[in-house]
């Protein structure tokens, strides 16, 4: 049986993006271009290049063209003794930039609601970028009187070390890792296909007493960043 033209020419472009041919960032030939140089029908390139986006390799932008993805995956350690993210970036020598996107007071969400006293909370959203590309988007919420000193200081930082700079302890974090698919928002900010696969980390931290003090979700692309755990018998997480 043969293969599809649009799946053989997707593997030559592929093979031809992993080998250096066409780095990070660079755009990939027109369609037009493509079209003559495999002498198929744009429908094909188009389903050719269709792979290519599903595999995470490219990206479309609208009105430009369509570029190579960065493919440099970074790991965030989730191990104890826990390490905030921004420390762990650094010591890798990886840059992270957090822009804040949205911010307020707003309901707390249903999968929440048991953790909070007060029916809001104060709520931020930020776009992470990793080397200068979108990595993952950071939802986080924390009891309103935070609000004071979060709303200031937390526009450019993420929430752990902004809370401990005010002298609220992290004593444990409950996660959960899951994988989703990008809606609208999210395939906008990532640079993603609507519904293209992503990785979730759901996490609860608490403050000593076993006090909860936020809780986010940090949704990431998973051709970008990855998890990394340690376990060892008799110890726990």
């Amino acid at each position: 049986m043969s293969t599809p033209l649009h799946l053989a020419i997707s593997e030559q472009l592929r093979c031809q993006i992993l080998g250096g041919d066409y780095p990070p960032g660079e755009q990939l030939p027109s369609e037009y271009q493509l079209v003559e140089r495999f002498g198929v029908s744009r429908t094909t390139i188009r389903q050719a290049i269709a792979n290519l986006i599903s595999q995470g390799l490219v990206v479309s932008r609208q009105g430009k063209g369509v570029f190579v993805t960065e493919r440099r995956k970074v790991t965030y350690s989730l191990s104890s003794p826990m390490v905030f993210l921004e420390a762990d970036m650094a010591q890798q020598g990886i840059s992270l930039l957090a822009k804040r996107l949205e911010s307020g007071l707003v309901e707390v969400p249903v999968v929440a609601q048991h953790l909070f006293e007060t029916p809001t909370a104060y709520f931020q959203k930020k776009l992470l970028e990793i080397n200068g590309a979108p990595g993952a988007l950071d939802l986080t919420y924390v009891p309103p009187p935070f609000e004071t000193f979060f709303a200031v200081d937390s526009a450019h930082q993420m929430t752990f070390p902004v809370l401990e700079q005010h002298g609220i302890a992290i004593a444990r974090i409950e996660a959960i890792l899951e994988c989703t698919y990008a809606n609208p928002e999210e395939s906008l900010h990532l640079e993603v296909p609507l519904g293209h696969p992503l990785i979730v980390y759901r996490h609860t931290a608490f403050t000593t007493g076993d006090r909860p003090v936020a809780y986010g979700e940090t949704i990431s692309r998973g051709d970008r960043f990855c998890y990394s755990l340690e376990i060892r018998r008799g110890e726990s997480f």
